[in-house]
């Protein structure tokens, strides 16, 4: 389909990521392991790739470092093709002297690049949403009404509008309302899009297409920064919006409970979201690692990836990612191991004696293990009320909306208990 070699993807990989801390603390968001064995990038990438768009730019500026890595070591083409994967880092110049300062202002200060792929579409994309699309059905739609900015709508419940954009559209599918994040009952009754009591409304996913034109000009003549709360709203009034319905299945993992349940969900017989797809796979770091060993052990609903060794031990709806390292006697339940970057051996060099991995005897529940964590011999980590808050001693642990969350390279010492007998703050909501 030669009209999709005119689509440029851009994936904003630039954020903070401050509802996802601790574990990105030392990454950005879209960095942020996923699944056993992916990154959150990957997701996007790979839509791109199954939809048959090849050139795609990912826009970056904080914690960017292991992005870039991933980016590098996992998105090649061969020397045939005419297709790339390349990061633009926020970078000072002539023209801007300042740091990303928003989704549009990242765009805006890489309007140079895009003008130079000759793209007529440009596609806006996040780098932290758990989907599968094939955007070539959006760039069709987008070519048959002619719009100028087509935005992908999700229908959603009336909880899940107060958190994300609504659109309301006339019977053109043209959109000519929009609510930032709607509380108000007499402006969520105005914005009913859908007979449907349970999903009345739709919602923007955060997919955006461009005319490059178009694009161009509403950067270039407003100093707006965010896309979702400035730009589209404006250009509903000026150009021709339109929405493009999609009822797939579809998460933003921007917050830990989010990233935690989601995680959980895929350990399901039915799960939501099917990596199995042979058609349209999710691709990432090729790795060259041993099958995972497990040792007269008993797993129920365990997403296991590769590399793992797990002896005497007892899982329960959870995730063990790569190079998982679980000694015997170990209990874990609704939890998520992000595993490690590399093989520890145990010995006295070890860091004050503890291992990467999971020691001896541990009962983990409701837990985030980030990687090359080190859990020494009988630590209890308990499960937390919903809406719990607290920063543990030192910052070796965390708990947010209930979700303990061990950070990257943290060292928990033996027969240390975590558990809600702390003193505990709640968030709002």
């Amino acid at each position: 389909m030669s009209y999709m070699d005119d689509v440029l993807a851009v994936i904003l990989g630039g954020g903070r990521g401050s509802r996802l801390f601790p574990l990105t603390r030392m990454r950005s968001k879209p960095a942020v392991p996923f699944a056993g064995k992916y990154r959150l990038i990957d997701i996007s990438i790979s839509n791109c790739i199954n939809s048959g768009i090849y050139r795609v730019a990912i826009l970056t500026q904080y914690n960017s470092v292991s992005l870039h890595r991933h980016i590098a070591n996992t998105y090649h083409f061969d020397v045939f093709h005419t297709g790339w994967v390349q990061v633009l880092a926020a970078e000072q110049t002539p023209l801007h002297e300042d740091w990303y300062q928003g989704t549009a202002d990242a765009v805006r200060k890489q309007l140079g690049q895009i003008r130079s792929t000759r793209a007529s579409l440009v596609m806006i994309l996040a780098g932290d949403h758990l989907y599968r699309m094939d955007y070539t059905s959006m760039v069709e739609f987008h070519l048959e009404t002619d719009a100028d900015i087509t935005i992908a709508v999700h229908p959603v419940s009336a909880i899940d509008a107060s958190r994300l954009g609504i659109l309301k559209r006339d019977t053109n599918l043209r959109i000519h309302y929009f609510a930032e994040k709607p509380k108000d009952p007499g402006v969520l009754a105005e914005m009913v899009s859908r007979n449907d009591p349970a999903r009345p409304y739709l919602g923007s996913m955060g997919v955006y297409l461009f005319k490059t034109p178009v694009l161009l000009d509403l950067l270039e003549h407003s100093r707006e920064s965010d896309f979702g709360s400035e730009i589209i709203p404006q250009a509903i009034c000026s150009h021709k919006v339109f929405g493009f319905d999609f009822d797939g299945y579809w998460e933003d993992i921007g917050t830990i409970r989010s990233f935690y349940e989601t995680n959980l969900a895929l350990t399901m017989p039915a799960a939501p979201f099917n990596f199995y797809d042979p058609r349209r796979p999710i691709y990432t770091h090729p790795r060259f690692l041993p099958g995972s060993i497990v040792h007269h052990s008993d797993l129920e609903d365990v997403l296991l990836a590769e590399g793992c060794k797990i002896k005497h031990a007892r899982i329960r709806n959870s995730v063990v990612g790569l190079r998982s390292q679980i000694a015997e006697g170990v209990e874990i339940q609704k939890s998520v191991i992000l595993g490690a970057d590399y093989y520890d051996v145990p010995g006295p060099d070890a860091p004050r004696g503890v291992p990467v991995g999971i020691g001896p005897d541990c009962r983990i529940a409701g837990t985030i293990i980030d990687k090359n964590a080190r859990i020494g011999a009988g630590v209890q980590i308990n499960e937390f009320p919903p809406g719990a808050h607290l920063d543990g001693e030192g910052g070796t642990w965390y708990v947010r909306d209930g979700v303990v969350v061990i950070p990257k390279d943290a060292i928990i010492q033996p027969r240390t208990t975590i558990g809600p007998d702390k003193q505990l703050s709640f968030i709002s909501g």
